[in-house]
């Protein structure tokens, strides 16, 4: 599982290393959600973490961007990273604003 550079952590989420450490070793979490980004389809996905559990992610990890302690607090994330490309870029395009910097 790879994690972005500068991940984004929610308020709620106490300690993000341990959490980080965690989710690296598919443990199970029930209050993290993760913010992951897709890249068949080129887009950012909430995940609840024990979706992470199932085997099909074991074998495609996905790249968390970001974690949060609800799935509010992970939309509140997205809204977050959607106004900051629109602040820097123009534009409303968050896999574009998250890997071109």
């Amino acid at each position: 599982m790879k994690f972005y550079k500068k991940l984004y952590v929610g308020d709620t989420v106490s300690n993000p290393g341990k959490t980080k450490r965690k989710l690296k070793k598919y443990a199970k979490h029930t209050n993290v959600y993760v913010i992951a980004y897709v890249e068949k389809d080129r887009r950012l996905e909430i995940y609840h973490s024990l979706m992470l559990q199932q085997y099909y992610y074991k074998e495609n990890q996905p790249y968390i961007v970001g974690i949060a302690g609800s799935q509010e607090e992970a939309n509140e994330i997205i809204c977050k990273i959607a106004e900051e490309a629109v602040q820097k870029t123009g534009e409303a395009d968050l896999v574009k604003y998250l890997f071109s910097v």
